[in-house]
């Protein structure tokens, strides 16, 4: 049986905005009324809804997810989709509602659908064109970015140090004995990959070894095809310039070149040590497992809600820039184990 704000005010003898105030925790009531009240919604197990929930806090419990990405897949990409996972996850331990919509034409559509639902805050995931973030903020409603960037002031972002984890991934092979490194680096219009080769670049420089533009390509996605391919392309290159180690910024890429040197029979890592960047499950799954640079996807996911549901309750939030810091994962594709 489905009980009611009305039913509950009849049997405390009490008003239905008294039973509202209750519910809520907002307003002042009697510690006798209150005590009461409680009392009758725990004997009758009542369960506001959603609709009753939203008329008494003005709030909907529901929240939006964006995520703009050119490239499919979107939301089962093994990187994006582990963070949508830690997010729907903190969001049902705490009674939210998740909407989640793709976008890889960067439109204002998503946003609009969003909208429509009267969503108390948004996440926003990867990459965003100015004029998105411009209509966002037309309609004052709380958001922040995960794995993107944006000029506007005073927006939290929550990122990987993807500039440090590219010197850790120069650090490591450098000091494993390899000098040729070839470089797969992803599209550089996203702020993961030009950070990763960044990084790259300047933990090599550190240690007096230069990168010439010919030992870097260039993917034009960052899927495990498009490694293939464009190791394919590069087979010849790579071959006869006497490279010992491949870095990409990440693993799909990574992934996608291994296949590429193990069907042309190479040895990994004896002949070819490869490594990633991002630590996707699939990494561990590949044979020879793949080393890469982890990044803490989960807690990225979960800090997110965290934090949105601090903007949500207008609760002070002091971080503006949350960063993780990246962790080495060492695997067979860059080790020789006796």
């Amino acid at each position: 049986m489905v009980h009611t704000i009305k039913e509950i005010a009849l049997r405390a003898g009490v008003s239905k905005s008294t039973v509202s105030r209750v519910i809520s925790g907002k307003g002042y009531t009697s510690p006798e009324v209150r005590e009461k009240v409680l009392q009758i919604i725990e004997e009758l197990q009542y369960k506001p809804n959603a609709v009753a929930r939203a008329m008494v806090s003005n709030r909907t419990y529901n929240v939006g997810v964006l995520i703009y990405r050119r490239e499919h897949p979107i939301a089962s990409h093994p990187f994006y989709g582990k963070i949508l996972d830690s997010i729907l996850t903190a969001a049902s331990s705490m009674n939210y509602s998740v909407f989640v919509t793709t976008d890889h034409e960067m439109s204002l559509r998503s946003a609009d659908f969003m909208f429509e639902k009267r969503v108390d805050g948004l996440i926003l995931i990867s990459r965003l064109q100015q004029n998105v973030i411009d209509y966002i903020n037309n309609f004052q409603v709380p958001y922040l970015m995960v794995n993107g960037s944006t000029d506007v002031d005073d927006v939290i972002h929550i990122v990987n140090r993807d500039d440090e984890g590219g010197r850790k991934a120069a650090e490591y092979l450098t000091g494993l004995g390899h000098r040729r490194i070839f470089v797969l680096a992803g599209p550089q219009t996203h702020r993961s990959h030009s950070l990763r080769l960044k990084g790259f670049r300047q933990g090599l420089t550190l240690l007096d070894i230069a990168l010439n533009p010919s030992s870097i390509a260039y993917p034009s996605t960052s899927t495990f095809d498009e490694g293939f391919r464009t190791m394919e392309r590069e087979w010849e290159h790579f071959r006869q310039g006497g490279y010992t180690a491949i870095f990409a910024t990440n693993d799909m890429i990574a992934l996608g070149a291994m296949k590429c040197l193990l069907d042309r029979g190479v040895r990994i890592p004896e002949q070819a040590a490869v490594m990633g960047f991002d630590g996707v499950d699939y990494g561990a799954m590949f044979s020879p497992a793949l080393t890469t640079i982890g990044v803490n996807m989960e807690e990225m996911g979960r800090q997110a809600f965290i934090l949105l549901d601090k903007l949500i309750q207008q609760e002070p939030v002091t971080e503006r820039n949350v960063e993780y810091e990246p962790q080495l994962i060492v695997r067979q594709s860059t080790e020789i184990h006796s």
